[in-house]
C-alpha cells in the first residue's frame, strides 16, 4: 500500500530536531525552488511560506507542512538543505547518533544528538549566512527575507505599458538618515532612536532591488542640500533607469530637519529632481520616501464598532516631530510662523511616499525602526516581483491603519498613523526584481 505521509522515522527526526531547524533554518528562495522541483511544495504553499513575517514562522510553517507530504519529502528537504549550504542542518537529521544500532541508511537517520554548533562554525560551513543568521536569530527584527523575483512571464505582459525598468543597476539610490541631533544647535530635537534600523533596512532592500544605495547620517540642513545637489548631477543617472532618495528625519509640514535644527524644505528637493533640473532623469520614475513627521497633531484612533480587536506594541513608540514624549502642548507652544508649507510640485514621473498625513506625527519603534519603513520594507520584498509600485504603496498604508502603539505624553498614552503618497507618474511603474531581458 502507497504511503501518503511521512516515514514515522523521518517524522521523529523532524520532531527531535525542530528547536533547532525553527532557529536555524534559513527557509531563502533557492530552498524552497527546490522543494518546488520535487513536487514537495505546490506554489501556494510555497507564497504561504514566504510571506511569513519572520525567519522563525518561515521555518515553523515549512516544517508544518513537510510531514504531510508523502515519504519523499524527507529526503528532498535533507538534498534541499545540501543544495542551499545548510550542511550543519543536513548533518543533525542524517548522522546517526551511537547509541543508536539501527542500520539506517544515512538519508533516514531519526535520532540525532549532535551537539549544536557554534555560530562560529555556523558561518564556516555556509558562506552566504551572516546575513541570514542576523534575522533568523532575532524574531523582533525587521523582515528579511530575500526580495522575490519577477518572472519572465509577468515581466513580458507588463513591459510594454510600464517604464523603462532594466538597467542594471535599475538606478542610485539616496538615504540621508539623521539620527543624532546637536544639542547646542538644536535642543529640542531628541535621538531618534530605531532611526538606525530604518536606514539599514532600506539600504538592504534597494541593494537586493539591484540599486547603488549611498547612505549618508547625521547632517545638518547645509549638508543636506549639498548632498542632495551633487547626488542630482550624477553623470551614472544617464545610464540607468530610475532613482531612489529617502530622508529620514524629525520634520514638520513640508520640510525636514537637519541635525543643527534648521529646516530643509520638500519644495526644493522635488525641485531639484524635475525635468528642468534634474535632465539626465527626464521621463524617467524618481521615488521618494519620507520619514518624518508633518505635523504635531497625533491620530490617537477611536473606537471601532466591529472588526478585529486592537493590537498593542511595546511602549517605546516616539514621534518623529521633535522632542520625544512631550504630546501636543509643548509643540504647539512654539507656533506655526514661518513655518513652510509643502507644495506638492506639478512634475512628472514622481512619486513619494509620506510616513504621515498633512499635519500629523509619524510613529517610530525605538527597537525595530518606523512604522512605515518596517510596512514598506515587508511589501516591497513580498509584492514588488508583481504589484505596480502605487498599488504597493496602498498596501502599506493599509497595513500601518491596523497598528496602534502606546507614546508616553499622547492622548490616553493610545497612537495610530496613516500614510500618504502622491503621484505624478505617466506610466504603470513596475521595479521587475532580478529580472534581466535576454537579448
Amino acid at each position: 500500500m502507497l504511503e501518503c505521509g511521512m516515514l514515522e522515522r523521518d517524522k521523529r527526526a523532524l520532531r527531535r530536531g525542530s528547536n533547532i531547524l525553527i532557529k536555524q533554518l534559513v527557509v531563502d528562495e533557492l530552498l524552497i525552488q527546490s522543494l518546488q522541483a520535487d513536487d514537495i511544495l505546490t506554489e501556494s504553499m510555497a507564497e504561504s511560506i514566504m510571506a511569513e513575517q519572520t525567519s522563525q514562522k518561515r521555518s515553523w510553517r515549512l516544517l508544518l507542512l513537510l510531514p504531510k507530504r508523502g515519504p519523499r519529502a524527507f529526503s528532498s528537504f535533507c538534498s534541499a538543505l545540501r543544495e542551499t549550504e545548510q550542511q550543519h542542518l543536513y548533518d543533525l537529521l542524517t548522522q546517526s547518533p551511537e547509541k543508536d544500532g539501527k542500520d539506517m541508511p544515512v538519508e533516514r537517520c531519526v535520532d540525532s544528538s549532535l551537539p549544536f554548533p557554534t555560530q562560529e562554525e555556523i558561518a564556516a560551513k555556509r558562506g552566504r549566512t551572516h546575513e541570514a543568521m542576523e534575522f533568523s536569530l532575532d524574531a523582533d527584527s525587521p523582515i528579511n527575507t530575500p526580495v522575490l523575483p519577477c518572472t519572465p512571464d509577468f515581466y513580458l505582459s507588463r513591459c510594454h505599458q510600464s517604464y523603462k525598468m532594466n538597467s542594471s543597476p535599475r538606478g542610485l539610490a539616496l538615504v540621508i538618515s539623521n539620527v543624532t541631533f546637536d544639542p547646542c544647535a538644536a535642543p529640542d530635537l531628541d535621538p531618534r532612536k530605531g532611526g538606525e534600523v530604518d536606514d539599514e533596512v532600506l539600504r538592504k532592500v534597494f541593494t537586493e532591488l539591484d540599486y547603488l544605495v549611498t547612505v549618508h547620517r547625521d547632517l545638518t540642513a547645509q549638508n543636506m542640500r549639498s548632498c542632495i545637489e551633487n547626488f542630482c548631477s550624477q553623470p551614472d543617472h544617464r545610464t540607468v533607469d530610475s532613482c531612489v532618495v529617502c530622508l529620514l528625519s524629525h520634520g514638520v509640514d513640508g520640510a525636514i530637519y537637519g541635525t543643527d535644527g534648521q529646516l530643509l524644505q520638500l519644495d526644493w528637493v522635488f525641485k531639484s529632481f524635475d525635468n528642468a533640473h534634474c535632465p539626465l532623469l527626464q521621463n524617467k520614475p524618481k521615488v521618494f520616501f519620507i520619514q518624518a513627521c508633518r505635523g504635531e497633531e497625533m491620530d490617537c484612533g477611536v473606537e471601532q464598532i466591529d472588526g478585529p480587536a486592537r493590537t498593542c506594541s511595546p511602549c517605546c513608540e516616539q514621534l518623529d516631530a521633535g522632542r520625544e514624549g512631550q504630546g501636543d502642548a509643548h509643540c504647539r507652544q512654539r507656533g506655526d510662523i514661518g513655518r513652510p508649507r509643502i507644495k506638492l510640485p506639478q512634475r512628472s514621473d514622481m512619486i513619494c511616499g509620506f510616513a504621515s498625513l498633512k499635519g500629523t506625527a509619524a510613529m517610530r519603534n525605538t527597537k525595530r525602526g518606523s512604522w512605515f519603513i518596517q510596512e514598506l520594507n515587508t511589501a516591497l520584498r513580498l509584492q514588488a516581483r508583481d504589484t505596480h509600485l502605487s498599488d504597493i504603496m496602498v498596501q502599506v498604508n493599509r497595513r500601518i491603519k491596523e497598528r496602534e502603539g502606546y507614546a508616553p505624553g499622547t492622548a490616553h498614552h493610545r497612537c495610530k498613523e496613516m500614510s500618504e503618497f502622491t503621484s505624478s507618474l505617466c506610466k504603470d511603474l513596475y521595479l521587475f526584481p532580478k529580472y534581466q531581458p535576454q537579448y
